[in-house]
């Protein structure tokens, strides 16, 4: 089944030094940029992540710190890859958990402010483990029929959650062919950054979802405990955390000024 869009989509995959969003990097992006009129295409680069890659992790995707030593930084990519998936959503594999929240801890640092208030997120392992519960080579398998060659590899990873989405869609008549619709269904707990610190209420309310101030309204604890705020900005939490918190802050004095 083709997916039904109304603006293009692009799935994506990271290879990285490590699982920590504020402080590893990526070694490998690859996008698939699928438009409403079917036709696609694909972009791979590795990254030099101006760091060591741990060996363990090697071990896991394969990418040494010699083939990518001279490579381009992230920063020097970052305006291409900005431009790429400007205006689209984005589709991935445990993409809303780590994919997107590195990619767009990497824009920030690069200064590209990439906002995602028009952009629905489609998690393709999501729908994946509340109808089957696997892994991306199991999905491929169980979906598509066919082994995945190059698991780990990030342009063989993106080609093949592209496959299992569209054969997802096939299998389950329940599911809808429309990315919004997906999206929600894909998504876990909303949150309001992407690191999952700062999460949403029944009322839509910004909650603070670690630490002391657990569950307690952001708003709330700024007013009382004003020194949080700067804690946070200086401890080592992502920097798309740190913006919300800031616009949280912002707009509870612009509502007192006004």
């Amino acid at each position: 089944m083709d997916l039904k869009l109304t603006k293009p989509i692009c799935f994506f995959d990271l290879e990285t030094t490590g699982t920590n969003i504020s402080k590893d990097r990526i070694v490998e992006i690859a996008i698939l940029k699928v438009y409403p009129n079917g036709n696609k295409e694909s972009h791979t680069w590795l990254v030099n992540p101006e760091r060591e890659i741990p060996a363990e992790v090697i071990a896991i995707h394969g990418i040494t710190n010699e083939k990518v030593a001279n490579e381009p930084t992230f920063k020097q990519l970052a305006t291409k890859i900005h431009d790429l998936i400007k205006g689209c959503d984005l589709g991935g594999y445990n993409s809303n958990r780590f994919d997107i929240p590195l990619l767009v801890e990497e824009l920030l640092r690069a200064d590209i402010d990439f906002e995602m208030k028009n952009v629905v997120a489609v998690d393709v392992q999501t729908i994946f483990h509340k109808k089957e519960q696997r892994t991306l080579s199991a999905a491929y398998q169980f979906y598509c029929g066919k082994e995945l060659e190059g698991a780990h590899g990030a342009e063989a990873d993106t080609e093949a959650t592209y496959e299992v989405l569209k054969s997802q869609l096939d299998k389950y008549e329940d599911l809808e062919n429309d990315m919004k619709w997906l999206a929600d269904f894909s998504s876990r707990r909303k949150f309001a950054d992407f690191a999952g610190f700062i999460s949403f209420d029944k009322k839509g309310k910004e909650v603070f979802s670690f630490g002391k101030y657990k569950g307690k309204h952001v708003e709330q604890v700024l007013e009382d405990e004003p020194g949080y705020f700067g804690w946070i900005q200086n401890a080592d939490f992502p920097l798309y955390t740190k913006k919300v918190l800031t616009a949280i802050k912002l707009r509870k004095l612009n509502n007192k000024l006004s």
